[in-house]
C-alpha cells in the first residue's frame, strides 16, 4: 500500500471514523452490476444516503422545506405595510389628541390628515412637515424617522451601520462622502481595465485615514473593503429588482424622504452597480473568520469574510427583507447545487458553509461524508478513474465479491464435507465435537476452554496446576478433503438477463465464487466465462462494466467450445463447467462468425448439443442452471443431460447464488 502526505488544511480529520470500503462496494453494488457505471452508481448512493446519514436528496428536501418557511418573510408587502401600520398609529394619536380641542386649527389639521396621501412614502413626506398637537405622535414619528433612516441604510450597508444605535444628518453626510470617494476608486479601476491602477494604494491609504472611523475593520486594500461592503450592497440591488415598479418607486421615495439627499442614493446605486461589476460571479467568501457586520452592533474586526444573511435580527422591516431576500436567494442557490440538475454538477459546487449556516452542523457533516466516498474508493484501491468514469478494480472486485460471499454463507445450511481418497486435508477454520473413529487433530484451545467451563459448570473451584479432560471436552479440527478443481463458470449476458432481472443475482453468485476460491480454496481456479452473441474470457473486474449487451444471440455453442479449451489447458484433475442462463440456445458459430435465428433453428441446437457432448468425453462435468421453465428452454436442457450425463436444476436467480456457491463450499455443486 503506498501513502500521500500532504500539509493539514484544515479540512481533514484524522480521527474521524472511516467508511467500510467493502460496505459502500456492497451498497453500490446492484447499479454496478447493471451496467450503469461506477458514476452513475456512486450518484445515486449519495442521493439515498449512508446509514444513520442524510443523502443529497435528503439535504436538498430540507433546503427546499427552509425555503418555504421564509415566504412569509419575502412578502414584499410586508415592510410598507408594516410601516403603514405604524403611520396610522400615530395618525390615530394625533386625531385623538386634535378631538379634545375645540377650534378652528383644529378642525384645518383634521382635513390635513384627512388628505394625507395612501401610500407610505408619501404620508412620511406629509408629516416631516406637518405641526403635530399630540407630543405624543411627534415623539413617535421622530423615533420612526430615525429608525426608517437607520432601516433603509442597514438594508444596503449593514456593516457601516450595525453599531449606530441611529442614524444622524451628520452620519449620513459622512457615510456619503465615503461612498463617493469609494466609488472613485472603483471608477478609476474599471477606467484601468478591472486591474488596480498604480496609484491605488497610495489614494486608498489615504482614504483610510479620512474615513476610517465608518470602516469595518481594518481593511488592507480595496478589494478587501469591497468584499465587506459589496454583497450587502449587491443584495439589496437584487432585491429592489425582485420588486415590481410601484413596490420599488414607493421604496425609493422613501429613501429621498427619509434622507432627503438625492447624492446619498445616487451613491449607494453606483455602489451596488460597481460591486457587480467588480465580482460578476458574486462576492468571494473569505474562510478567516464570521461574518464582518451580523446586524448586533459589532463593526467586525478585520478579519471576517462578507456579511451572510441573518435568521431575524433586531434589524427594521426593510433591512430583514432584505435578509430574507439573500437567505431565500442562497436557500435556491444550494437547492440547484444539490439537486445537481446543469452540466458537469459536482458535490464540490455545494457551498458547504451556507449549508451549515441553513441546516446546521450535522448536515454540513453529512455532506462532507458524502463528498469523501469517492476518495475514499480510491484511497482503498477499490475503484479508479479512467477516462472521466470510474471503474471497479480487481480488488474492488474482490471486496464486492466477499460481501456476496458472506451475504450467502449466512444463508446456506453447512452440509458434512465430503472426503475423497488420495487428497489432502484442509482445516476449514471451524470445530467440531470429538465422535468415536474420529482422526483430525484435536483442538488443544476449545477442549481445555469445554473441560474448564464443565469444571465451573458444577460448582467445583479451579484445580491449581491441572485440566482434568473428559471425553466430552474433546473438539476437533474441522477438515475437508477435496481434489483440486478447475470450474468454468458460462455467465449468460444476453440482453434478456437484465430484462428478467437475473442480471445481478447472478452477477453477484459469480464474484462471490471467485471470492471463496480465491479466499479458501487456492488450489482450485475458476475461469470466468460471459457469453451472448459470443463467447469471451472474463475477469471479476468486468462484471461492473458500464452498459449493457444490446446484442442478440445466446450462443452455448461458442461458450461450450471456450470452456473445453480453457480446462484442456488447466493441471487440475477434476473439471467441470458450470452454466447460468435463462434462455435456449439461438445462436451459433459457423466460420468463426455468430449466426443468429429465433426461435431457435436445428442447427444451432445441434451444434450446441455436439460441443456439450465433446465436454463430456473429455471427462468435464457440466451442471447448468435455468433460471426460466420457457418449454423449448426446459426440452433442450433435459436433451443436453441425456446426451452428457450432466445435471440440469430449475431455480430462480435468487437461490442460484446459494446453491452453487453452497453446493461447491461443500464439495459438490450438483447436490449442494
Amino acid at each position: 500500500m503506498r501513502w500521500r502526505y500532504g500539509s493539514w488544511d484544515g479540512q481533514q480529520d484524522p480521527l474521524r471514523e472511516r467508511a467500510d470500503v467493502g460496505d459502500l462496494l456492497d451498497r453500490l453494488g446492484d447499479e454496478l452490476l447493471m451496467g450503469s457505471g461506477g458514476r452513475r452508481a456512486l450518484d445515486d448512493l449519495r442521493r439515498r444516503g449512508l446509514p444513520g446519514r442524510h443523502g443529497v436528496e435528503d439535504l436538498r428536501r430540507a433546503v427546499s422545506q427552509q425555503r418555504r418557511r421564509l415566504q412569509d418573510e419575502l412578502d414584499v408587502d410586508g415592510p410598507l405595510a408594516d410601516l403603514a401600520d405604524r403611520l396610522d398609529d400615530i395618525v390615530a394619536t394625533e386625531r385623538g389628541a386634535l378631538a379634545g380641542r375645540d377650534d378652528d386649527d383644529a378642525r384645518f389639521d383634521e382635513l390635513t390628515l384627512d388628505a394625507l396621501p395612501p401610500d407610505p412614502a408619501g404620508q412620511v413626506q406629509a408629516l416631516s412637515t406637518y405641526d403635530f398637537t399630540s407630543p405624543e405622535a411627534a415623539q413617535t414619528f421622530a423615533d420612526l424617522t430615525d429608525q426608517l433612516r437607520k432601516d433603509l441604510l442597514d438594508a444596503h450597508l449593514r456593516s457601516l451601520t450595525g453599531a449606530l444605535e441611529a442614524v444622524t444628518e451628520e452620519d449620513v453626510a459622512a457615510i456619503t462622502a465615503m461612498l463617493a470617494e469609494l466609488n472613485q476608486l472603483l471608477g478609476a479601476r474599471a477606467a484601468n481595465g478591472g486591474q488596480p491602477p498604480a496609484d491605488e494604494p497610495a489614494r486608498f491609504a489615504a482614504f483610510k485615514q479620512r474615513h476610517g472611523d465608518l470602516l469595518p475593520g481594518e481593511p488592507a486594500d480595496l478589494d478587501e473593503l469591497l468584499a465587506l461592503l459589496a454583497e450587502r450592497a449587491q443584495l439589496a440591488q437584487r432585491f429592489l429588482r425582485s420588486l415590481d415598479p410601484e413596490q420599488r418607486a414607493q421604496l425609493q421615495a422613501l429613501t429621498d424622504q427619509v434622507f432627503d439627499d438625492v447624492e446619498l442614493s445616487f451613491q449607494l446605486d453606483q455602489l451596488g452597480r460597481n460591486a457587480a461589476a467588480a465580482f460578476p460571479d458574486g462576492v468571494p467568501v473569505s474562510s478567516d473568520g464570521p461574518a464582518a457586520g451580523d446586524g448586533d452592533g459589532d463593526r467586525g474586526d478585520g478579519e471576517g469574510a462578507p456579511e451572510v444573511p441573518q435568521e431575524g435580527g433586531a434589524g427594521g422591516p426593510i433591512s430583514r427583507a432584505v435578509d430574507a431576500y439573500a437567505r431565500a436567494a442562497e436557500l435556491d442557490d444550494l437547492e440547484r447545487q444539490l439537486g445537481g440538475d446543469y452540466h458537469g454538477a459536482t458535490l464540490d459546487d455545494v457551498d458547504e458553509e451556507a449549508l451549515r449556516r441553513h441546516l446546521g452542523d450535522a448536515a454540513a457533516d453529512d455532506l462532507r461524508e458524502l463528498r469523501g466516498i469517492e476518495h475514499e474508493l480510491e484511497r482503498s484501491g477499490a475503484m479508479r478513474v479512467r477516462d472521466g468514469e470510474l471503474e471497479l478494480t480487481p480488488r474492488g472486485a474482490r471486496l464486492l465479491g466477499e460481501q456476496a460471499l458472506a451475504r450467502l454463507m449466512a444463508r446456506v445450511r453447512r452440509a458434512p464435507s465430503t472426503r475423497q481418497v488420495g487428497a489432502d486435508p484442509e482445516p476449514t477454520g471451524q470445530t467440531r465435537p470429538w465422535r468415536f473413529g474420529d482422526c483430525e487433530p484435536i483442538a488443544t484451545s476449545a477442549t481445555v476452554r469445554n473441560a474448564v467451563m464443565r469444571r465451573a459448570g458444577h460448582g467445583l473451584a479451579p484445580d491449581p496446576g491441572r485440566v482434568r479432560l473428559h471425553p466430552d471436552d474433546l473438539e476437533v479440527i474441522e477438515q475437508e478433503i477435496r481434489p483440486r478443481t478447475a470450474t468454468a463458470l458460462l455467465l449468460d449476458l444476453s440482453f434478456s438477463m437484465p430484462l428478467q432481472g437475473h442480471f445481478v443475482p447472478a452477477k453477484r453468485m459469480a464474484l462471490a465464487l471467485h471470492a471463496l476460491i480465491e479466499g479458501k480454496h487456492r488450489q482450485d481456479s475458476l475461469h470466468l466465462i460471459g457469453f451472448s452473441d459470443y463467447a469471451r474470457r472474463m475477469h471479476p473486474s468486468d462484471l461492473a462494466a458500464a452498459g449493457f449487451e444490446r446484442v442478440y444471440g445466446t450462443n452455448m455453442h461458442h461458450a461450450f467450445l471456450l470452456a473445453r479449451r480453457v480446462l484442456a489447458d488447466d493441471p487440475r484433475p477434476v473439471k467441470r463447467v458450470v452454466m447460468v442462463t435463462d434462455g435456449e440456445p439461438t445462436a451459433h458459430l459457423v466460420d468463426g462468425r455468430s449466426m443468429f435465428n429465433w426461435p431457435p433453428v436445428p442447427e444451432t441446437l445441434e451444434a450446441t448439443l455436439r460441443e456439450g457432448m465433446r465436454l463430456a468425453r473429455a471427462g468435464i462435468e457440466l451442471d447448468v442452471f435455468l433460471l426460466e421453465d420457457a418449454p423449448g428452454l426446459v426440452d433442450f436442457a433435459e436433451r443436453l443431460a441425456a446426451l452428457t450425463g450432466g445435471e440440469v436444476t430449475r431455480m430462480s436467480a435468487e437461490q442460484v447464488g446459494r446453491t452453487v456457491v453452497g453446493g461447491y463450499r461443500d464439495g459438490s455443486v450438483r447436490h449442494g
